[in-house]
């Protein structure tokens, strides 16, 4: 196994200063392809548990929303209602109006994982689920379906000459997430596989606690998984980019086809 990362004094002294003010951090690792079906046996994760969600980000063509640090993001969950979600990242607490904390659906959250961190702020509010399968059929445009304060987000940072109109669903990503206490822990875990358009698969295990918990839950993480055989030090990929970058090229293929 590779030697596991550790965070420099600089990436510590950040995480820090920003602890006391987020709402939770959530800990987590991608798992390699090819590592994929050993670590879901060694970890006791059992399919049969996982729901079945459809995911489509809303952005122009060439990424011109989510390059800005904004991230649209439309959810279909098994036997649940839907959600929309607007992200703004990076986003330090400090900077998040007081206005925008007061509300249901927001949180400001610490994604940490061996590669760094980041620190960011999402508003998520329930949509009926028809009103989703809509927007992900194109049938139904992004701006009769975001609420004020989530437009009001998006266009502190809309890109310049980029306007609601211009924003589409980029196709849809079907996954499981699966919740499970792994073998030898005690903490519970989330684990979520996603099937990209070109048919790769990304794992990634989670696992989220209270700000002032953080640093024993990643040290418990980091025992467990390393018992297990886990390689902490293998290359991250952020799920919501390589994403994107599936789906864009999916659309760029579904674009060019010639009509019959």
């Amino acid at each position: 196994m590779t030697a596991v990362p550790t965070y420099d004094v600089e990436q510590l002294a950040g995480l820090l200063a920003i602890l006391p003010d987020v709402d939770s951090v959530e800990l987590k690792l991608t798992v390699p392809d090819d590592r994929l079906r050993s670590v879901v046996q060694t970890l006791g994760i059992d399919p049969l548990d996982a729901v079945v969600r459809q995911i489509s980000f809303i952005d122009t063509p060439d990424l011109r929303l989510s390059t800005a640090g904004v991230v649209v993001r439309a959810r279909r969950t098994q036997r649940q209602p839907g959600d929309l979600t607007v992200k703004l990242r990076p986003m330090l607490p400090a900077d998040v109006p007081r206005k925008l904390r007061e509300r249901d659906g927001f949180k400001v959250e610490v994604d940490a994982s061996p590669a760094g961190f980041t620190c960011s702020c999402s508003l998520t509010a329930a949509v009926p689920d028809e009103h989703v399968k809509r927007l992900l059929a194109d049938e139904l445009s992004v701006a009769d379906t975001l609420d004020g304060p989530q437009r009001a987000m998006v266009a502190e940072r809309m890109p310049q000459g980029v306007v609601l109109a211009d924003l589409t669903g980029l196709g849809s990503i079907t996954l499981l997430k699966c919740k499970f206490l792994p073998a030898g822990g005690r903490r519970r875990m989330v684990a979520e596989l996603w099937v990209l358009p070109d048919g790769s698969r990304i794992l990634e295990l989670s696992m989220k606690s209270a700000p002032d918990a953080a640093f024993q839950a990643a040290a418990e993480l980091k025992v467990l998984l390393a018992g297990h055989g886990i390689d902490l030090g293998a290359p991250q990929e952020t799920k919501t980019r390589a994403a994107l970058a599936a789906l864009v090229t999916e659309r760029s293929g579904r674009h060019a086809r010639p009509k019959d």
